[in-house]
């Protein structure tokens, strides 16, 4: 049977993409006059052969009745407005562990992870992620009592000090996340899409807090043994799909759903390049995308020689590149850096 996908493309920016939009030759990408699109990438899966085509929105019309009908119904979803969020946000990690792959150990004492957050917030941060426990290649689970115990001095206090900055728990454990909701956690990122704990979304379903679907193949523990996918853009766009209408079809607050592709989770360079370059596919889920591409491998992998410990740069070009795609959420190590490569950008965009 074949299935139908529709990725926005061909953008325009800033007064161009505004101009456009006005003249109805463009539409607006997630409600974001900012950047406009008159293209769409169709991908067409049958029987496993993977096809695709590129087609202006006035050629519409002119497809077969089923293909017309998806790419209107996406189109809904493609168009419409992500109000929830800065555009872009900043969420700045805080990984209070001893172990994450590249701050282990710096800020797992409460002062010092305080001193963190403030200089995160002041940076331009509108969200802290705060983990206890490390998810980077090869790591191994920690015990939700020594989880607890490394990030809740910090999680007690956070909502009286900073009431208005979004508090984001990165954890794959039920305990873990109701207690941080006692504490008014507006955000549970699990790497494990809540497949982990079987717990986790019966726990967290009656509280009004966002989820993050994030993608990962195998564990923390084996993701990076040899990845493999038929198609990786189609397998991860199937995945998130199925989590939304199935695994969270009618649950409370279902719609509070923020979609992260997971780069560097169970993907070779190949297969993180290609969720960067065609990241805008998942627009037509209709909810926020997030990524988090800060000082990750595959910059060493392109970079070479020229690789640098913070891979600030690598970082920014990620981060700059899928926010021309309309990815509206960035987990970053260094906000304030990211944040002037994006004041830079945009303000370059609309002169």
């Amino acid at each position: 049977m074949k299935k139908y996908y529709t990725r926005a493309c061909n953008f325009y920016y800033g007064t161009v993409a505004k101009k456009l939009i006005k003249n109805k030759i463009a539409f607006s990408l997630c409600g974001n006059n900012d950047i406009a699109f008159n293209q769409l990438e169709i991908f067409i899966r049958d029987a496993g052969k993977v096809s695709s085509k590129i087609i202006d929105i006035n050629q519409i019309e002119y497809q077969n009745l089923t293909l017309k009908r998806k790419i209107k119904k996406d189109l809904k979803k493609i168009t419409l407005k992500r109000r929830e969020f800065k555009n872009p946000a900043i969420m700045g990690i805080l990984n209070m562990t001893p172990d994450s792959f590249s701050d282990g150990g710096k800020y797992n004492q409460i002062k010092k992870a305080n001193k963190k957050i403030d200089s995160m917030i002041e940076s331009g941060a509108s969200i802290i992620d705060i983990g206890g426990e490390s998810t980077r290649p090869g790591s191994l689970t920690v015990p939700y009592k020594k989880e607890w115990k490394r990030i809740s001095g910090v999680i007690r206090n956070f909502k009286k000090k900073y009431p208005n900055i979004m508090l984001s728990i990165d954890t794959r454990k039920s305990q873990i996340m109701s207690n941080a909701i006692e504490y008014k956690a507006d955000i549970i990122n699990d790497v494990s899409s809540f497949n982990y704990d079987s717990k986790s979304i019966s726990k967290i379903e009656k509280f009004n807090v966002w989820k993050i679907l994030h993608h990962m193949q195998g564990t923390p523990k084996t993701m990076q043994v040899d990845p493999k996918y038929k198609n990786v853009l189609l397998d991860i766009y199937d995945f998130f799909e199925k989590k939304i209408t199935h695994d969270l079809k009618g649950k409370k607050y279902s719609k509070k759903i923020i979609l992260d592709p997971g780069i560097g989770f169970g993907k070779n360079l190949k297969h993180n390049l290609m969720l960067m370059n065609k990241i805008s596919l998942f627009h037509s889920l209709g909810f926020p995308i997030l990524i988090g591409t800060s000082r990750k491998k595959f910059i060493s992998q392109i970079s070479g020689v020229y690789d640098t410990k913070q891979r600030i740069g690598g970082t920014l070009s990620s981060v700059l590149f899928t926010l021309s795609q309309g990815v509206q959420l960035f987990r970053v190590h260094d906000v304030d850096e990211i944040k002037q490569g994006i004041l830079v950008y945009k303000k370059l965009l609309n002169i």
